[in-house]
């Protein structure tokens, strides 16, 4: 079996995409965050109870979207939820790249991660694009990946983090191992003030890019 979550919500298309796509040839159940949980980092939910809703579809199940953060549905998904561990964790596919420093505040990387703190393997796949997003490519990319990982496996304390450019399938060369770069979003905060008179901020940035460095 393999697990699916994500960060952008149990409906997310990057993530039903994938579904579909690893479906046709493996048994695949979906926990993923109820709500879009993006740039929730790695955090774990410990001041309210999680709550958990089976999904079906069609009669059949489709898997159980959670209330809580992409690292509490793989925790409670291997813990709980599924009758024995994954043979893998897929956590995607993001709408935008995880690059840099911001892999560190993802998710949907965060998911990978807890993945392989739990002793199964976990890969983190992000579509590095938000307009006009097309899914399947990536999917397709991502399910030949897959086949790779499971009868290669990977080291031990090692995930995967794919960012996968938005261009055709066959425009994909492969892979490319690189290292975790350090480029950063530069914040900005828009401060406005609400009907009550109370002050608030909206927070936005830009990525930064250091053309000098990899990953």
């Amino acid at each position: 079996m393999i697990l699916l979550c994500n960060d952008d919500g149990f409906n997310a298309d990057g993530l039903r995409t994938l579904y579909r796509e690893l479906s046709q040839e493996d048994e695949v159940i979906i926990v993923a965050p109820e709500t879009e949980q993006s740039a929730m980092g790695h955090a774990i939910t410990l001041t309210q109870p999680l709550k958990v809703r089976k999904v079906e579809e069609e009669g059949r199940l489709v898997g159980y979207a959670v209330n809580g953060t992409p690292a509490d549905c793989v925790k409670l998904a291997i813990a709980v939820l599924l009758d024995e561990p994954p043979r893998l964790v897929v956590s995607g596919i993001n709408l935008g790249g995880n690059l840099g420093i911001c892999a560190l505040y993802s998710g949907t990387v965060s998911a990978a991660t807890e993945a392989m703190i739990m002793g199964v393997p976990g890969i983190a796949v992000s579509l590095d694009t938000y307009e006009n997003p097309d899914f399947d490519p990536a999917a397709k990319f991502t399910r030949k990946l897959i086949s790779r990982v499971l009868e290669k496996g990977l080291p031990q304390g090692v995930i995967l983090n794919v960012n996968v450019p938005p261009v055709p399938e066959s425009e994909i060369a492969g892979v490319a191992v690189t290292r975790q770069g350090k480029s950063r979003v530069v914040e900005s905060f828009d401060q406005r003030v609400d009907p009550r008179n109370n002050t608030y901020y909206w927070m936005a940035g830009e990525m930064r890019f250091d053309e000098t460095e990899e990953g």
